[in-house]
């Protein structure tokens, strides 16, 4: 946490597996990680070399994306998909580009390789205001 973020906000580092594992378009990293009400899912996948962290959830309705788990992207390699929808994202940027959510975006955490493990972060209210 830096000097601009509020005391009432958490932010804590979680491990999603191993860096080895992922490869660009191949299946993703998915983990959970602690939420204000309890556990969320995560995920991590690989694109154009560089690591890219998202809640678990589409930007269309709650549901999560994968279609069998860590399956995140579409046949090409080039896009992630929601399995429910359809909807169609952009792996580095989590911008929908195509179905019912399109213009909407997934919500993006923070991503960080420390020997060799890929580790996700995302901050979140500890108490309300």
């Amino acid at each position: 946490m830096n000097e601009s973020t509020p005391s009432n906000w958490k932010s804590v580092w979680t491990d999603a597996g191993s860096a080895s594992e992922l490869f660009d378009g191949g299946s993703g990293l998915r983990t959970l990680i602690p939420g204000p009400g309890g556990d969320i899912s995560a995920f991590v996948v690989q694109f154009q070399g560089q690591a890219f962290a998202y809640l678990n959830r589409c930007a269309h309705v709650p549901v999560e994306l994968d279609w069998l788990e860590g399956a995140f992207f579409d046949d090409s390699g080039q896009y992630l998909v929601c399995a429910t929808h359809g909807a169609m994202y952009e792996p580095n940027t989590g911008l929908c580009i195509d179905g019912p959510c399109r213009g909407r975006s997934l919500e993006a955490l923070e991503c960080r390789i420390e020997a060799g493990r890929v580790q996700i972060r995302r901050q979140h209210r500890t108490k309300h205001d």
